[in-house]
C-alpha cells in the first residue's frame, strides 16, 4: 500500500522544522580513559629491550620481562601498535598501559618471559603505519622466530592479548612461524569493514577518529617511558611516526576507500584463518563496544580440533577477567606453551557465559577483572546447531511468534537516531534519546513468552521498507527484552544501508544474511517501492524467561559503544510493510535443552546490557 504523496511531503516539512528545533546530539568531548588507580613495582628479574629486524629490514622495537630464576623460559608475545614495545618502562609501572600489567605480572610469576613487540610505523618502531596490512603477519613471524632463538628463550613461543594484540595473533599464526605453539586472541576484527568500518554498509567514522586519538595517547606513553630512559632514538622515532601517520591513517584511508575494494580485502584476517596450525583459545564479547561480536566469524574457518572458545555478554576488555584468566587462559598457555600435562586438552571446547556481572563496577580495570558469569553453558564443539524461530511484524506493533503479519504499513520520520547505548561517555547505560523518538522510530513487541526462550548466535531482521523520494536510507534494529517488572533490557543491535542490501545467496542463511557488499551490487531505493532489507544482528546469547517479551526497535543509527555513524542524511518518511506480500520478520536462533535460573537478574547488573523503564509502558516516565 502506498501513502498519498501530500501526506509524505507534510511529514517531511514537519521533520525539517522539528530537527531544527531539536538541534544536534551535542555531547561533551571525550576526556580519555579513566586515570590509573594503581601502580606497580618491577616484578621481573631483568628487562631486555632492543629491535627486531623484519624481513624487509625494518626494525621493530621490543621489550622483554624475564622471570626470576636461572635457565631458559617459554615466551609469550603481545604484539600491537599501541605501547607494547615499551612494557616495563616508567609509564607501564604507573599503569599508563593499554592492556593489563596485572596479567603480565601473573604470567611472569608463572615462569614466562613476557615480550612486547611494537608494530611497524608505531611507537619507536621504524616503517610506515599500515593497519592490518600484509606485512603485519610477516612482521609477527619475524618476532616469533626471533624470540624462539634468544638466549633467554627455550624456543617455545605463544601469543596472547585482545583487540589489536588479538588481530596480530591470527595474522602471525597464518604465517606459521617456527616456534609458535599456541595463540589466545580475544575481541578482534576478522572482517574490519563489516565488523567496524561500515557494518551493514553504514559508515562508522566516529570510531576511527577517536581510535586514532587513543593511539596518539598510547604513543605519548611510549614517549614518557623513553624520556625517563633518555632513549633518544625512540623519542625521535615517535615524533617521526606522529608526523607521518596522518597520510596512512584509517581516517584517511577509509575516506579513500568508502566501499569494499582490494585495499579492504587485503586487511581481512579471517580470510586465511584456515591456515592456522596451532591451538587457539578465542574470547568473544557479545556487546563489544570496539569491534562488535561478529569478528568476521573467523572461528568457523579454523580447524575445530584446534579451537577452544569462551563467549560472554559484556565488553571489549573482558579478557582481563580473573575468572577467564585463571580458569581458561593460564591453563591453556601452561599446557600448549609451557608443556604442562594439566588436562586442558580434555576440557569442553565451548563455554558460554550467561548474564555476566562484575563484583566491582567502578575503576579502570576492576569491572572487567571482577567479571564472572551468572551461569554457564558448556559444549564439546563449535559452532552450535540452533532452531530458527520466526517472529512476524504485524499491525498495532505486534511481534507474532510463528505467525503472519497483517495490516497497513507503519511510517516513521527519518533520520531521527535511536537511543545511544554503552557509549564511552555513559557506559553500561542507555544514553541520549532524541526528543522526537516517538515520531522517528517503530517498535514491535511480542506477547509474553510461555516458556523460557534462550536465543543464541546471529539473528536476521528481514524488513520490507520503502522511502519517500530518498534513494537510500540507513536502518538500525535494536533487540530488547521487556521484563515482567516493566523494565527494558538492551540485548543487541544491527545496521543496514538499504542500497547495500543485495545478498550473497550462496552464503546467506535464515539466521545470517551475507551481503555482497561490492560497488557493483549497490541497489538504490525507488520512491515508495518496498524493498526487502535483511539486517544482520551480530551474535549474542540471551535468556528470555517465561513472562518476558521480545521487542525490536527500528530507527536511524545511533551511538553504540564507540561506534558513531555517518548515516544517510536525506530526510524521508520511511514505511515498514508487514502484509502477506511483504512478510517482515525477526528470526532468532533458539538453543534448546538449556535450563536457565528462574530468578531475573537485578536490573542494571548485567555488563553492557543496561536496563531502563519501559518507554512504551502505560505508566512510562519521561526519557
Amino acid at each position: 500500500m502506498q501513502i498519498p504523496p501530500i501526506k509524505h511531503a507534510l511529514g517531511l516539512c514537519a521533520l525539517c522544522a522539528a530537527l531544527l528545533m531539536a538541534g544536534c546530539n551535542t555531547q561533551p568531548p571525550m576526556e580519555g580513559p579513566p586515570p590509573a588507580d594503581r601502580s606497580f613495582q618491577a616484578f621481573w628479574s631483568k628487562r631486555v629491550t632492543g629491535y627486531i629486524t623484519a624481513a624487509d629490514g625494518t626494525e621493530l622495537r621490543y621489550s622483554v620481562l624475564l622471570p626470576k630464576g636461572a635457565g631458559k623460559f617459554p615466551v609469550l608475545i603481545r604484539y600491537s601498535g599501541y605501547d607494547s614495545g615499551s612494557i616495563g618502562g616508567s609509564a607501564y609501572l604507573a599503569d599508563n598501559e593499554t592492556f593489563s600489567v596485572a596479567m603480565d605480572k601473573d604470567l611472569v610469576e608463572r615462569g614466562y618471559a613476557v615480550m612486547g613487540v611494537q608494530a611497524r610505523g608505531t611507537g619507536c618502531s621504524q616503517g610506515t603505519f599500515d593497519f592490518l596490512g600484509p606485512q603485519y603477519g610477516t612482521d609477527g613471524r619475524s618476532a616469533v622466530e626471533f624470540a624462539a632463538q634468544q638466549s633467554w628463550s627455550n624456543g617455545s613461543v605463544g601469543m596472547f592479548g585482545w583487540s589489536w594484540a588479538g588481530m596480530s595473533q591470527l595474522m602471525t599464526a597464518t604465517e606459521r612461524p617456527k616456534g609458535l605453539k599456541a595463540i589466545a586472541p580475544g575481541m578482534i576484527l576478522g572482517d574490519p569493514r563489516s565488523d567496524s568500518w561500515a557494518p551493514g554498509g553504514v559508515p562508522n567514522q566516529e570510531f576511527t577518529t577517536t581510535w586514532h586519538w587513543f593511539v596518539d595517547m598510547r604513543w605519548d606513553a611510549v614517549k614518557a617511558s623513553a624520556e625517563t630512559e633518555k632513549d633518544k632514538r625512540c623519542l625521535a622515532q615517535v615524533e617521526a611516526n606522529k608526523a607521518k601517520v596522518v597520510s596512512s591513517s584509517l581516517m584517511y584511508n577509509l575516506i579513500r576507500h568508502p566501499l569494499r575494494d582490494e585495499w579492504t580485502k587485503q586487511r581481512e584476517p579471517r580470510n586465511r584463518a584456515n591456515e592456522v596450525q596451532v591451538p587457539v583459545l578465542s574470547m568473544q564479547s557479545w556487546q563489544d563496544e570496539a569491534v562488535l561480536a561478529r569478528e568476521g566469524y573467523y572461528q568457523e574457518r579454523l580447524d575445530p580440533k584446534l579451537l577452544w572458545m569462551v563467549q560472554s555478554s559484556g565488553g571489549h576488555n573482558l579478557y582481563e577477567s580473573e575468572h577467564f584468566r585463571k580458569e581458561k587462559l593460564y591453563p591453556f598457555l601452561d599446557h600448549f606453551v609451557k608443556g604442562e600435562q594439566n588436562g586442558f586438552e580434555s576440557t569442553k571446547r565451548l563455554e558460554i557465559w550467561q548474564e555476566t556481572v562484575a563484583d566491582v563496577r567502578e575503576g579502570r580495570h576492576q569491572p572487567n577483572e571482577t567479571a564472572n558469569p551468572g551461569w554457564t553453558i558448556e559444549r564439546d564443539h563449535y559452532p552450535l546447531a540452533v532452531k530458527p524461530v520466526s517472529f512476524a511484524l504485524s499491525e498495532d506493533g505486534e511481534l507474532i511468534e510463528g505467525g503472519q503479519g497483517s495490516g497497513k504499513p507503519d511510517a516513521y520520520l527519518y533520520p531521527i537516531p535511536g537511543p545511544d547505548v554503552n557509549t564511552y561517555l555513559k557506559d553500561n547505560a542507555w544514553g541520549w534519546q532524541h526528543p522526537l523518538w516517538k515520531q522517528g522510530s517503530l517498535a514491535y513487541t511480542s506477547a509474553p513468552f510461555e516458556r523460557d526462550f534462550l536465543s543464541y548466535g546471529t539473528a536476521s531482521a528481514d524488513i520490507w521498507l520503502s522511502t519517500f523520494l530518498a534513494p537510500d536510507t540507513d536502518v538500525q534494529v535494536t533487540i530488547t527484552e521487556v521484563r515482567p517488572d516493566d523494565k527494558e533490557v538492551f540485548v543487541q543491535r544491527g545496521w543496514l544501508r538499504m542500497s547495500n542490501r543485495k545478498l550473497d545467496e550462496s552464503k546467506s542463511t535464515e539466521l545470517r544474511p551475507w551481503l555482497v557488499d561490492e560497488p557493483d551490487a549497490i541497489q538504490p531505493m525507488l520512491p515508495n517501492v518496498p524493498a526487502l532489507g535483511r539486517v544482520e544482528i551480530p551474535p549474542f546469547s540471551h535468556p528470555f524467561r517465561k513472562g518476558s517479551k521480545l521487542r525490536i526497535w527500528i530507527d536511524a543509527p545511533s551511538r553504540t559503544g564507540g561506534y558513531g555513524f555517518a548515516y544517510y542524511s536525506l530526510q524521508s518518511r520511511n514505511s515498514v510493510y508487514h502484509d502477506a506480500q511483504h512478510p517482515s520478520r525477526l528470526v532468532l536462533g533458539e538453543l534448546t535443552g538449556v535450563t536457565a535460573p528462574q530468578a531475573l537478574p537485578a536490573c542494571d547488573t548485567l555488563l553492557k546490557q543496561p536496563c531502563r523503564h519501559n518507554p512504551l509502558s502505560a505508566f512510562s516516565r519521561p526519557l
